[in-house]
């Protein structure tokens, strides 16, 4: 068999790999939530398990945390990133945040939480900033300013964790659309710039933004995670609940259980449908809305309303971040100080071991998902392009698969198959895991520039003697070397961030830098917490800053070989 049959042969390969254990997963989940499940003496199928779940006596505030957070963060995140761009197109300020963005989208959720807790905490670093001068409060205030009812500090949590994704993935729409030229168009008819974006940019555009908006939905109604660190407990949104019964000493707590992974999964494709809904409906109001013809005003206002919501959010992610450093270092801290009264490095010695060793499976685990991630994605897109493929709707729909089914509705599953194939608990298992969710993220970001390149330089080196696998190698790879070490740093941050599937994939016997920041913010220590959730939010931005140093470094060296030569 030759090396292009092989080829050939990688995308359904890739397919396989990362979409066969989400089924497996799913049948898996599904076949306990209905009481058949003969490991544990469930051979008949039968509603009990649904009977105890509906009968739950905290199942309807779950569920409304549970929408009332996701539903909420994804519309504002949306709404932020749409009046962003439409206020502030052709800014220097875009430029500006999109290089603000990628950092802040390689911070792994619980060290964005874990953050923004020791920023509105009671006796977080904001009120101790403004007390006892500003407010009077000797003591931490009463109030629930963290896993508050209604969940809005997990609301907050997720708009500052998804904003950045949402936004990233709108601007590399907008390089397809002709913005510009739309733009002047209905300027030159006399439409505001807002107005003109939001008539002739946003339809053109939405459509391709539509996946990871629903992959920030499904998101944001099954995250465990920030749930557990922001949100209330007792009782917690869904998704935390299931994974309570999955722990559950009582093994017949693993049917109810199924059932409320199989919830969780109605609760999001039930949300996708409503917000499908929703688009039908603004397109139809839309269509007689941009015939109404209103021209809109300068969009200053807006302007200026946006641009300051998206910097504090930006700030406030920052802020939370510098906490975590301080914490790390802090010796004593009381309330109401503003800063430590001393500082120390003794908690980063007393915790080395651990460190050492829960730092070393982070970057095991998040090296091998992001390498093995690269070679299969390398693998397609060149297959792609050899045999003049292209990506459909229906691809891209698999593609999205891991980030549109909730993590909670099929992982059990799949750790039922680990089990029954023999590698539950091992490393096989752990990167496994982690690559059903690093993958997409990785085609996401190498996609556009693969594609992108200019194919007379393949043309040329063809028509000059070499062979698809010299020009692969030689010509494609070297030019490409920056978006593909920016792919590689966000395959590595994916994984870094991978909470749930650490748990169900590692049986116990894999600890990560995120699985022990969660479970260290279930404790007092806050210097012990901002450790491990500075050094999980320290590692992928080394990644992203190693992405974009090397291939300077590269380029120095070549320069100056050339000037000696």
């Amino acid at each position: 068999m030759t090396r292009r049959d092989l080829l050939a042969y990688l995308p359904g390969l890739t397919l396989l790999l990362f979409l066969a254990p989400v089924a497996a997963g799913l049948i898996g989940t599904w076949l306990p939530a209905f009481g058949y499940f003969p490991a544990l003496e469930g051979h008949a199928f039968t509603l009990a398990p649904w009977a105890v779940l509906l009968n739950h006596p905290g199942l309807g505030e779950s569920l409304r945390l549970t929408l009332l957070s996701g539903l909420l963060a994804t519309l504002v995140s949306f709404l932020l990133t749409i009046f962003f761009l439409a206020a502030c197109h052709g800014s220097r300020m875009i430029l500006a945040i999109r290089g603000l963005m990628a950092p802040l989208l390689a911070v792994p959720h619980a060290a964005m939480a874990l953050g923004l807790a020791f920023l509105i905490a009671p006796s977080g670093w904001l009120v101790r900033l403004v007390s006892p001068w500003a407010t009077g409060w000797d003591l931490p205030p009463d109030v629930a300013t963290l896993q508050d009812p209604n969940g809005l500090a997990l609301t907050l949590g997720l708009i500052m964790k998804e904003l950045p994704f949402l936004l990233l993935m709108t601007l590399a729409a907008l390089e397809h659309s002709r913005a510009d030229e739309r733009l002047a168009i209905a300027r030159s008819l006399g439409y505001g710039p807002v107005m003109a974006w939001m008539k002739t940019v946003l339809p053109a555009i939405y459509r391709q933004i539509r996946l990871p908006i629903y992959a920030v939905l499904a998101y944001s109604l099954s995250v465990v995670d920030m749930a557990l660190i922001l949100a209330p407990l007792s009782p917690p949104p869904l998704a935390v609940q299931v994974l309570r019964w999955f722990n559950d000493p009582d093994l017949t707590m693993r049917f109810v259980a199924a059932a409320g992974a199989v919830l969780q999964l109605l609760v999001v494709v039930a949300a996708i449908g409503l917000w499908r809904l929703a688009e039908i409906i603004a397109a139809r109001l839309g269509r007689i809305w941009i015939a109404g013809g209103r021209r809109g005003g300068k969009g200053r206002v807006l302007h200026l309303l946006i641009a300051t919501a998206i910097q504090l959010l930006v700030a406030l992610a920052a802020a939370g971040l510098l906490a975590m450093a301080i914490w790390s270092v802090t010796r004593r801290w009381r309330y109401p100080d503003a800063l430590p009264s001393a500082l120390t490095t003794d908690v980063w010695a007393r915790q080395g071991h651990d460190l050492i060793w829960t730092t070393g499976t982070t970057l095991i685990s998040g090296l091998a998902a992001a390498f093995i991630a690269l070679a299969l994605v390398l693998g397609c897109l060149e297959n792609e392009q050899r045999r003049g493929l292209s990506t459909s709707t229906r691809a891209l729909w698999l593609l999205y698969a891991p980030l549109l089914v909730p993590q909670v509705a099929f992982l059990f599953g799949s750790q039922v198959l680990s089990i029954q194939i023999g590698i539950d608990g091992t490393w096989i298992a752990l990167v496994w895991s982690h690559l059903l969710f690093v993958l997409p993220y990785v085609f996401l970001s190498l996609a556009d520039p693969y594609r992108a390149l200019d194919e007379r330089y393949s043309r040329t080196a063809l028509c000059l003697g070499a062979n698809p696998n010299r020009v692969f190698w030689r010509v494609k790879l070297p030019m490409l070397l920056r978006p593909i070490l920016f792919a590689t740093a966000v395959g590595f941050a994916v994984s870094v961030t991978q909470y749930l599937p650490t748990l169900f994939a590692g049986g116990g016997r894999f600890v990560t830098l995120t699985t022990e920041a969660v479970s260290l913010s279930a404790g007092g220590d806050r210097r012990v917490m901002g450790v491990f959730a500075f050094l999980q939010a320290a590692l992928p931005l080394a990644a992203f800053a190693a992405a974009l140093a090397l291939p300077k470094h590269l380029a120095r060296r070549r320069v100056l070989r050339e000037q000696r030569a």
